[in-house]
């Protein structure tokens, strides 16, 4: 087996990356129209998972750059425009749960997943929560409007995605890996 590093990048990662920003771009563009109701320009994003999972299934910078990267490609597809806060409140909702990305040796096993349950948690907090303060200063929008119309709506829904999503498609990649001799 490949010895893993925390931080590597190299050409796997690349790969790897550059898939999850694709399926994420697709997927989030394919449920963009689905606004939450009170919630300022917040959308139901099941394909949020998509960058948790690599994240967790590929290491931080993947799940990272599959958030970015995908945010900025769902958000052109949709017709939404550039907003890299909300593009780097998505890679930190890939990244964190990549944190526990070492720690994984089954997929499918009760630990990992409520490990990656944790951190789907953490970073859908910390993921929307750094783009919602952030509007503050770009938008001019108070604390409780920031807290409440964008951070709290985007939060839950993202995490009850991550809650759901990740652990279904961590089962599944176990699966394959275990078919392919991974």
């Amino acid at each position: 087996m490949e010895e893993k590093h925390m931080w590597q990048f190299g050409t796997r990662e690349v790969v790897y990356a550059a898939i999850g920003a694709a399926l994420y771009g697709v997927f989030s563009w394919v449920t963009n129209f689905l606004a939450l109701p009170a919630a300022g320009n917040i959308s139901l994003r099941p394909a949020v998972s998509i960058p948790m999972f690599f994240g967790v299934a590929f290491g931080p910078w993947v799940g990272f750059l599959s958030g970015f990267v995908g945010n900025i490609l769902g958000d052109f597809l949709s017709g939404w425009g550039f907003w890299w806060y909300w593009d780097l409140g998505n890679g930190l909702m890939g990244m964190i749960p990549g944190l526990i990305w070492l720690g994984i040796t089954s997929y499918k096993a009760k630990d990992a997943i409520i490990k990656a349950e944790v951190m789907v948690v953490i970073g859908a907090a910390i993921g929307m929560l750094v783009p919602s303060l952030l509007e503050i200063f770009f938008s001019g929008i108070d604390l409780k409007t920031a807290i409440g119309g964008y951070w709290f709506p985007a939060f839950l829904s993202d995490a009850i995605n991550g809650l759901i999503l990740v652990p279904i498609l961590m089962v599944a990649y176990d699966s394959v890996a275990a078919r392919s001799g991974r």
